[in-house]
């Protein structure tokens, strides 16, 4: 059995916050969403892009193991509820 829909869909203003790889925007009916994903190198690249040095490290060297990196401080203390 086939169904055919004709629609007619006015949209005056729309917001949309944020989109990812994953989202699915849709106005109206559909029947089946089927996904699709398309990796395209428009930059002819063929290897992989340089790592970004950390701040303080000289360029074109490689970057710390993470046993050398220290944890960041937060900027706030956390200190626990006081009863």
């Amino acid at each position: 059995m086939n169904f055919f829909i004709t629609q007619n869909i006015m949209i005056h203003s729309i917001k949309i916050d944020s989109l990812t790889n994953s989202s699915v925007f849709q106005i109206g009916t559909a029947g089946i969403i089927k996904p699709l994903s398309q990796l395209y190198n428009t930059g002819g690249f063929t290897k992989p892009a340089p790592s970004i040095p950390l701040p303080g490290q000289p360029e074109g060297t490689l970057p710390p193991s993470p046993s050398q990196v220290t944890p960041p401080v937060p900027f706030v203390p956390l200190v626990g509820p006081s009863a």
